[in-house]
């Protein structure tokens, strides 16, 4: 059943910091190792190798490292926190970055922007995925609001996370959309939607 319950802040904050926690300690060697398996099942994923416009993120904290894809012959855009949404602007390896509110890496506000009609895929950072589909966040909303956003809500998305945050169900609110599909360094997996009550 998919009973939207109301999950209190401290249960969803509970769970990010033991998971992050378990993030943060993993050895260099673990995570690079982790990260590459993750962009393998990535490039040769059939969604990933017909997009043409893939949206992804610069790792911070130890997120999976997405970066031995950022050369492939896509057109790549990255997000600039910009009040309380994400603006998408086109980067390549060779233009610049600046660190942006959170201390993540930002392309500069000169960088082309996106229109969203030409989107065709969504790499999610994720603290952790359930089999659903449905992510947790760091709590800041961003990526809830873009996909709530009709205008955002139909293109097909992936999170990205280690399989130790790869969970069978996670608290969720009624404002949680889930993704199309999870990816950890086991593989491609497509969510699975609890049948309707």
């Amino acid at each position: 059943m998919n009973n939207f319950t109301s999950v209190s802040a401290d249960e969803k904050t509970e769970l990010r910091r033991s998971l992050l926690s378990l993030r943060r300690n993993l050895s260099t060697e673990d995570w690079q190792q982790k990260s590459q398996k993750i962009c393998e099942h990535l490039s040769s994923a059939s969604s990933f190798m017909k997009a043409q416009t893939v949206l992804a993120y610069f790792s911070i904290f130890r997120e999976a490292d997405l970066s031995l894809l950022f050369t492939l012959p896509k057109r790549w855009g990255f997000p600039r926190c910009v009040g309380e949404t994400l603006d998408w602007h086109y980067w390549t390896t060779n233009q610049p970055l600046q660190p942006g509110r959170f201390g993540i890496l930002e392309p500069l506000p000169t960088a082309p922007t996106i229109d969203v009609a030409h989107v065709d895929l969504i790499l999610v950072p994720a603290v952790a995925c359930d089999r659903r589909g449905y992510r947790l966040g760091y709590g800041g909303g961003f990526y809830d609001r873009l996909l709530v956003n009709p205008t955002w809500a139909t293109k097909p998305t992936i999170g990205i996370t280690f399989d130790f945050a790869f969970l069978p169900a996670l608290p969720i609110n009624s404002w949680d959309r889930p993704l199309t599909a999870v990816c950890t360094e086991t593989g491609i997996i497509q969510a699975a939607p609890a049948p309707p009550n």
